[in-house]
């Protein structure tokens, strides 16, 4: 009887200080607060296309953003040039800031939007951008995020 007194006591006593943990462990916050989302694509120029890909950038890739940053979806932009490439590193790095990712329905409505705005069509659009493949080739895209100290 004293023996089962004695392992029922050891019982309580570490379920209460398991508790116990497990409760100073959940007031524990992550030291990170997740922020901004950075949209990254990486750019490889092809020999002698660097003046044209910089005029398109400089008037339709900017025009485009200008039109999202109006309507709030994005926060800014910025192309970052890669000053000492490696073969096998991007040129250029064109960067889109957004504070959230839209949901699908969020999207469909954006896009249409876009499309109202711009008076293209989708098809004339990826054409457009299958013509930039003369002098320039997509090497990445990654979507990022700011993680900013929890204080």
């Amino acid at each position: 009887m004293r023996k089962a007194a004695i392992t029922m006591i050891a019982v309580l006593t570490f379920g209460a200080s398991t508790i116990m943990m497990s409760g100073s462990v959940l007031a524990e916050e992550w030291p990170f607060i997740g922020g901004d989302y950075w949209e990254v694509t990486g750019i490889d120029i092809q020999d002698g296309g660097g003046y044209k890909y910089a005029k398109w950038l400089s008037m339709e890739w900017r025009k485009d953003l200008e039109f999202a940053k109006s309507k709030g979806w994005i926060k800014d932009y910025m192309v970052i040039a890669n000053v000492h490439a490696r073969s096998d590193e991007a040129d250029l790095y064109l960067i889109r800031v957004r504070e959230s990712i839209p949901s699908g329905a969020e999207g469909e409505k954006r896009q249409k939007e876009y499309l109202e705005w711009q008076s293209k069509s989708i098809e004339k659009m990826q054409a457009e951008s299958g013509n930039r493949a003369e002098y320039r080739k997509v090497m990445s895209d990654s979507l990022l995020q700011v993680l900013k100290f929890r204080d």
